[in-house]
């Protein structure tokens, strides 16, 4: 996706159920769970782990959308969800595009 993340006030409702299902389609790697979207990189190494989550913190300080981060040795995992939308918007699928680009390198 070459859109970028906006902000979304409180009490913006979520994204209907036909087009997360649409939305999903793009970023068949990721899982929705507990609300949220997730996907869990496997590494050989700290270091990979430790560089995914570095970047990613970066892009998502530049989109204004923060996922949660998990990072240890051998594996880096992101969730992603609007906290003002109490659930998913185009947001959270923008971010996982753009976590999957950076992790191709």
């Amino acid at each position: 996706m070459n859109e970028h993340c906006q902000e979304y006030p409180p009490g913006t409702p979520p994204l209907p159920e036909a087009e997360v299902a649409q939305l999903a389609g793009q970023i068949p790697d990721w899982e929705r769970k507990a609300g949220g979207l997730t996907r869990e990189f496997p590494f050989e190494d700290f270091g990979g782990a430790f560089g995914l989550v570095a970047r990613v913190a970066l892009l998502a300080e530049a989109e204004g959308h923060h996922p949660r981060m998990e990072f240890e040795w051998g594996r880096a995992a992101f969730t992603t969800w609007t906290h003002t939308a109490a659930g998913l918007t185009r947001n959270d699928f923008i971010l996982a595009a753009k976590i999957d680009q950076i992790a191709r390198g």
